[in-house]
């Protein structure tokens, strides 16, 4: 009998994140069938300029996280993926201020698409969609991390908080 050398998650992360993005822009497009205010009675009340501006500025802030904190796995020749193993600890850098940086930066990228598409329904949706992200993938690899590297996770975990 063989175990895995991974957090077994299911689904990829940005798939979660696409999903819930998906169902807030159907729900804008065609909500109105099941109760909802049509999306172009319910945006932000921000003119397209400023709402354009907002939304790159999460986007490519999102991103700048992700690709920093994916660096660092990089860096420590460690899979990103989580249905990779995990060959190292990645304490450094971002990893300092969350034990989640790439899902933070994920959750921000998703802000910033929200506002882009001028739907308070959709940003709505990141509450579950973070619980979603939170539930099923998170304590998977919190599990498996515990499981592979012992105490140092431990005092890892104690340390530094899984959002900020």
């Amino acid at each position: 009998m063989t175990t895995r050398d991974h957090p077994n998650v299911a689904v990829p992360p940005p798939l979660i994140y696409f999903a819930f993005l998906g169902l807030g822009w159907a729900l804008g497009r065609y909500g109105v069938q099941i109760g909802l205010p049509p999306s172009d009675e319910m945006g932000f009340g921000l003119t397209t300029e400023v709402r354009r501006g907002v939304a790159l500025a999460l986007i490519l802030g999102g991103l700048l996280l992700d690709g920093m904190a994916a660096g660092v796995f990089r860096r420590l020749g460690t899979a990103v993926e989580p249905w990779k193993p995990s060959t190292a600890l990645a304490t450094g850098g971002l990893y300092r201020f969350s034990r989640n940086p790439i899902y933070l930066g994920f959750a921000i990228t998703y802000v910033g698409l929200a506002v882009g598409m001028d739907s308070p329904v959709t940003l709505l949706l990141l509450i579950p969609c973070l619980l979603v992200v939170d539930r099923f993938v998170i304590q998977k690899e919190e599990t498996y991390l515990a499981a592979k590297f012992g105490a140092e996770y431990d005092a890892y975990r104690n340390r530094v908080r899984r959002w900020l």
